[in-house]
């Protein structure tokens, strides 16, 4: 079938793009979309309208071909040919217009979409720069005022997507219209607006900015970017918009863009990108049935308990919460969702709503009619044995029982349940409400529907579920504690935790490891520790200065204290000096020398401790692919996602610098250490 079709309607020429599921502009959509522009060109056509079928406008480009040799014809050309055709052209959008398709509709005279319809640059997200002329025609689409063009570089700069109202507002959009868009399309020609046709998009002027224009907004931009390099490049590329003309600026972006589709950034994002279409669709849910749920059960209103409901909430099912304190629960729903009305999340009529749907108790008979149950009390395994008992004796034998647990056995936890293949863990992260990972942890008697009923629960909430196992701290938790170790064994042998969370901020983490430890409190760590001592090898190198630290109640920022200083109602951490004796003593005490490390020592043997890791738990198959473990070390732990998660991370250091890492860090602390077969 043609993706494009043209067809001469009301002596307007229509071009279709039908290239299901998103009208990607492939190969065969460019080289159709060119031929209509030839044929209605021919035909002596004076209005034209593009327009696409399916849920959406073009929205993007088919990154499946970003890692192969560009094929004529070239976007740029088409969108050129079509900007410079004889025949004036009308864009009618809805759904998502971005990338190749936001640069399609600057190529046409005018512009319209439906009211719902959203639009953005998002190739910096893949570490790239527009390559078809985003960066050139949108500041002149947009750039009639400073305003405009802030938010030109915002687009360009940041991914987002905005709304047709606010694109209405700056310019860039002609009218917003009725779902009954292809008759209002062919109206809008018999509008004054279409009376004469503007300028096009890459001849307007825009307006001139200060001296200091460009390199404040590079201050902003660098504070953003944590690293990752191609928003500079997309400024670099609006900064050539206002210097040259687009004859000359459009080739520099092309280019820029071409040379980008190999650097290392691009590939990671890539590599992230396509992990998480692929994510949801582990093997073990291949030929498995979703069951439907519309109501919730929750046990605990605690801060993970209120999260999780707040969740549901704002995702449309309903809760029932058991609490024993019920007011408490019904207090700290209110103030989560109050919060989301204070983000413009939800305005007072949805508040009322979502609240309606909402039910807290403290008797389990609520929980009745629930499709499935999430157990969201504190970790203790008799507690949460004893909640899972009393939803059991309440719910149907084939509710779905779930525990939240982050470190426990489920299968402890549910040992003395009926039907064990509706068992299975929902691991959030905090705040629940607003992280984005999901652990869906299976056990060895889980069925498939239950785990894709997971999966559906998971895109329900607009979370990424991963597919874990049962070991200890499961994929991410697992990864962090041998993480946190190899932290402490630098910090035992000559470093400070300044010094390691300053070099992992510089790799790319939104914090390091001992900031990330204040923030989420020290105590579940050392209550962690105590729990798995009996059992740890004695081999194994043991740094109790955490445990010091909670000894001293330096429980982190709530606290006011932990490895850092907390002024009252700061969470800027303030570098102690008895932290540092405290460390100092000890390694004085252990016979230590310490030695200095460098940045680049510092991370390459903290990457190197993430990759081994997760090679042995694919090894143990905790997770069935690579892929898992960065969209867990991304989406729950703050890995830069333009490094593709530690795994992707691992594989573009090569073999041989990871092995040689780990030769170091093995030599560090003998004993210490299981390597994966693969770095052996």
């Amino acid at each position: 079938m043609n993706p494009v079709t043209y067809a001469v309607e009301d002596d307007l020429a229509i071009v279709t793009i039908d290239h299901p599921p998103v009208n990607a502009m492939s190969l065969s959509v460019r080289d159709g979309l060119a031929q209509a522009i030839e044929a209605a060109t021919a035909d002596g056509m004076h209005q034209g309208i593009v327009r696409c079928n399916g849920r959406t406008f073009v929205a993007g480009g088919d990154i499946s071909e970003f890692g192969h040799p560009p094929q004529e014809p070239h976007l740029p050309d088409v969108y050129q040919h079509l900007e410079d055709s004889p025949i004036t052209w009308l864009a009618a959008m809805h759904g998502t217009v971005l990338g190749g398709g936001f640069e399609l509709a600057m190529a046409c005279d005018f512009r319209i979409a439906t009211a719902n319809t959203r639009f953005g640059l998002p190739e910096v997200t893949l570490g790239l720069v527009p390559g078809a002329g985003g960066t050139q025609r949108l500041p002149r689409l947009l750039g009639k005022d400073i305003k405009g063009m802030e938010l030109a570089i915002d687009l360009c700069c940041s991914g987002r997507m905005i709304s047709a109202s606010e694109l209405l507002e700056t310019g860039g959009l002609d009218a917003i219209v009725s779902e009954s868009l292809d008759n209002e399309a062919k109206a809008f020609f018999e509008s004054p607006t279409a009376e004469n046709a503007p300028v096009a998009v890459s001849k307007r002027s825009m307006a001139s900015v200060p001296a200091d224009f460009f390199s404040t907004q590079k201050e902003k931009v660098l504070k953003a970017a944590r690293g990752a390099t191609a928003p500079l490049d997309n400024l670099e590329a609006i900064e050539w918009a206002t210097r040259t003309d687009f004859a000359q600026g459009q080739p520099l972006e092309r280019q820029r863009h071409l040379t980008l589709r190999n650097s290392d950034q691009s590939v990671a994002l890539r590599h992230a990108f396509f992990a998480q279409r692929s994510v949801a669709k582990p093997a073990a849910i291949k030929d498995a049935t979703a069951h439907s749920f519309h109501t919730i059960a929750i046990v605990g209103g605690g801060l993970m308990g209120s999260g999780i409901a707040t969740s549901c909430l704002l995702a449309g099912l309903g809760v029932r919460m058991i609490e024993v304190n019920p007011d408490t629960g019904l207090q700290n729903i209110d103030k989560l969702l109050q919060g989301a009305v204070k983000r413009g999340k939800l305005d007072n009529d949805s508040y009322q709503s979502v609240l309606s749907r909402f039910t807290c108790s403290d008797d389990y008979r609520i929980a009745a009619e629930c499709d499935i149950a999430i157990e969201a009390v504190f970790e203790d395994l008799s507690v949460k044995q004893q909640v899972f008992a009393k939803l059991a004796q309440h719910m149907g034998d084939d509710a779905i029982i779930a525990t939240n647990t982050s470190y426990l056995n489920p299968l402890d936890i549910a040992q003395s349940i009926d039907n064990p293949a509706r068992i299975v863990g929902l691991h959030f992260f905090s705040p629940a409400h607003v992280m984005k990972l999901l652990e869906i942890v299976r056990t060895p008697n889980t069925s498939a529907d239950v785990l894709a009923t997971s999966f559906a629960l998971a895109k329900k909430l607009k979370k990424t579920g991963v597919l874990a196992g049962i070991c200890d701290g499961f994929i991410g938790n697992r990864m962090l504690a041998a993480y946190r170790r190899q932290a402490d064994y630098l910090l035992a042998d000559g470093a400070y935790p300044e010094q390691i969370d300053s070099a992992m901020r510089s790799y790319g983490m939104p914090m390091g490891p001992y900031e990330l430890q204040d923030l989420t409190g020290l105590q579940i760590g050392y209550a962690n520790r105590k729990r798995l001592a009996p059992a740890r090898d004695p081999s194994e190198r043991y740094i109790p200065i955490a445990d010091q630290l909670c000894e001293l109640e330096r429980f982190g920022q709530r606290s006011g204290a932990g490895w850092y200083l907390y002024e009252e109602g700061s969470r800027k951490p303030v570098t102690d000096p008895k932290v540092n004796d405290l460390i100092n003593r000890y390694s004085e005490l252990q016979g230590i020398t310490r030695k200095s490390f460098d940045d680049s020592d510092i991370q390459q043997r903290m990457i190197a401790i993430l990759a081994n890791e997760g090679e042995r738990i694919l090894e143990e198959k905790i997770a069935e692919r690579a892929l898992d473990i960065d969209m867990v070390k991304i989406h729950g732990y703050g890995f830069p996602r333009w490094r593709g998660g530690p795994m992707h991370a691992a594989s573009q250091a090569g073999d041989s610098s990871i092995k040689e890492a780990l030769h170091r860090v093995t030599t560090q602390s003998p004993g210490s250490w299981t390597l994966a077969k693969k770095y052996l």
